[in-house]
This record gives C-alpha cells, sequence and structure tokens, in this order.
C-alpha cells in the first residue's frame, strides 16, 4: 500500500488540488495501481469534469467495486453528468442496496427519474433538479465528495433573477446592495468566521440580498413544532455591510446572534416575519469544509432546530410562491 501517497492525495482533495491527485496517480505504473489509488483518480477525474476518463477509471475496478456503495456512487455520478441516465441509474440503485437510505444517493435517483421521465414524455432533458445520513461514505459525499460545484452541478446562473426578486422600494431600501467584489465576500466571510456555500455568493454576485417572489419553504408538519407545513422568510440577507439586512448590517447575522439569544451554530442567512425566527446556514457537522445545511430556528421554541434543505442551493429551488396547504 503506499500509504505516503495516500495521505498526500487525501491532503490535495481537501485543498481541491485535483490535477495534483491525477498527476501523482499516472506516474504510478498501472499494474501497480490497487483499488485505493484507482478511486481516488476516478474521484479526481470527476471533480475536473473528465467523466468519460473517470467512467474508464472505474470499469478497471469494477469487480472490486461491486461491494462497496462508493464506486457505485462515483460511477453513477460519472454517468449522470454524461447524460448517460439508464446507467446512472443503476449504479445508484446498486449504492442505495448497499447503503439504504443515503440522502445523496437518494437525491440523485431522484433527479434521474425525472430525467427518465421527461426523456420519455418530451424526447429531451428537462432542467436541472435542484440540491443532499451520515456513515463513512456520506460525510464524504456531501460537499467535497465530486466538489459538486466544481463538478458540474448548475450555478447561480440559470435562476431567473427577474422573476425570482420582488424588487419593491421597502426591498431595495432594506435588503439590495450593489454586487460585492471578492474582496468583500472575502472581508464578509472573515467577520462571520464562516465560508459562505458558493451558489449563494455567485447568486449575491448577480443580485445581492433582496425579497424573492417564492417565499414558502415546505416542511413536515410533525417536524416543524406548531404543526406548520411551511417556512415563511421575509428575505434574504446580501453580502455587505451598509444595507440593515445584509450579513454584517444593522439587523445582520452577528446582531442577530449576540443580541437576538439565537444559537452559534452558524450564519443567519434569511430573516422572518416574526422576529422570533431565523433561516440560517448550519456549520456544526460541516465545518468550513463542506456545504453547510439550511435549519429554521425557533426561539420561542427553545431554539428548536428544524433541518429545511442540505445546502442553500437546494433551499433556494425548494422555495414556493405559496404555502402547500
Amino acid at each position: 500500500m503506499h500509504e505516503e501517497l495516500i495521505a498526500q492525495l487525501e491532503a490535495w482533495h481537501e485543498e481541491d488540488e485535483f490535477e495534483k491527485i491525477v498527476d501523482a496517480i499516472m506516474e504510478v505504473p498501472t499494474e501497480e495501481r490497487d483499488y485505493t489509488l484507482v478511486s481516488h483518480l476516478g474521484r479526481a477525474l470527476n471533480n475536473l469534469e473528465r467523466y468519460d476518463e473517470a467512467v474508464d477509471q472505474f470499469l478497471t475496478v469494477a469487480e472490486e467495486g461491486q461491494e462497496d456503495p462508493l464506486w457505485h456512487y462515483r460511477i453513477g455520478l460519472a454517468y449522470y453528468y454524461l447524460e448517460r441516465y439508464e446507467e446512472a441509474l443503476g449504479a445508484f440503485e446498486s449504492a442505495d442496496r448497499l447503503d439504504p437510505g443515503d440522502e445523496d444517493t437518494q437525491e440523485f435517483l431522484g433527479w434521474i427519474r425525472d430525467k427518465l421521465a421527461e426523456g420519455a414524455s418530451a424526447g429531451e432533458p428537462g432542467e436541472e433538479p435542484g440540491g443532499e445520513p451520515d456513515g463513512s461514505g456520506s460525510q464524504e459525499r456531501r460537499f467535497s465528495e465530486e466538489a459538486r460545484a466544481a463538478a458540474g452541478r448548475p450555478d447561480a446562473a440559470d435562476i431567473d433573477t427577474t422573476g425570482f426578486w420582488d424588487d419593491s422600494a421597502e426591498a431595495l431600501e432594506k435588503y439590495v446592495s450593489e454586487p460585492p467584489t471578492d474582496e468583500l465576500v472575502s472581508s464578509v466571510e472573515e467577520e462571520l468566521v464562516f465560508r459562505l456555500p458558493a451558489f449563494y455568493v455567485e447568486m449575491m454576485k448577480q443580485h445581492n440580498g433582496g425579497v424573492p417572489r417564492q417565499r414558502f419553504f415546505p416542511v413536515d408538519p410533525t417536524e416543524s413544532g406548531a404543526g406548520r407545513d411551511a417556512i415563511e422568510i421575509s428575505g434574504i440577507l446580501g453580502i455587505g455591510r451598509t444595507k440593515k439586512h445584509s450579513l454584517c448590517g444593522e439587523a445582520g447575522s452577528r446582531t442577530l446572534i449576540e443580541q437576538g439569544g439565537y444559537p452559534e451554530i452558524g450564519v443567519v442567512i434569511c430573516d422572518c416575519p416574526s422576529a422570533y425566527e431565523v433561516v440560517m446556514l448550519d456549520y456544526r457537522e460541516s465545518g468550513n469544509d463542506r456545504e453547510p445545511e439550511v435549519v429554521h430556528v425557533d426561539k420561542k421554541e427553545d431554539n428548536r432546530i428544524t433541518r429545511l434543505a442540505p445546502d442553500f442551493e437546494s433551499f433556494i429551488r425548494g422555495l414556493k410562491e405559496e404555502r402547500t396547504m
């Protein structure tokens, strides 16, 4: 086993140095590459969007990977982005059989089945769907595994900003700032002590904070408290300091946490009509290395935390214009 090399590969993976991973493994003679090395190589190729090459590598260890849910997950991801949906479906179904209930796997299965249904009914692919349990494989998958933002996940460019935002005079006054520079993003992140989700940053560069037309996020009434079927937000805090409802503004994240008594779990990203509720980015499990979850916090319920979405993109794409009931 190439123990020193494996340790270096893991370090490079954490640093998003995927080219270095590929170069280092390719220097190892083919006959000396074991299952672990090939798995690292395929994962790095996925992260570099070189999906055809990733599939080729995964297939060289197909026999060894048959009982490994991560092998099926990774080759399924490559098939998905190659739009080989039937093969992707088979791979993710195998991953689900070996690791039942994994949230990432379930999400991809939903996307793939939607793609196949759209193809059968319309003869062409539809829009990219939005939006991710724990365990040895799941933690790796949630954000850094295949680094979806770098591996072909849809970005904020396909959000219809003209139809998404309700730019009333009040919204423009309280929420909306000029698009943030990279320097401002970095300084706000430093002040908050958290790295902001890439999708959120990209979205704010198009429209920096504001009031969306779709302000209801559906929830399970048995989990939300008070039997609610949806959480309503007032607006999305932008990146900045000058507007009252921006991350570092007068009614921003640090103020709400320090003076409002909300838990120190991350960043307040949306305020709510009730002064006792907010929506937050929850970094307790992800740290700054992976995508934070999006949660609702209800101060009237002893800071009851209700999980809304596995990441900010899923949250945005899940917002509805009206309550579901």
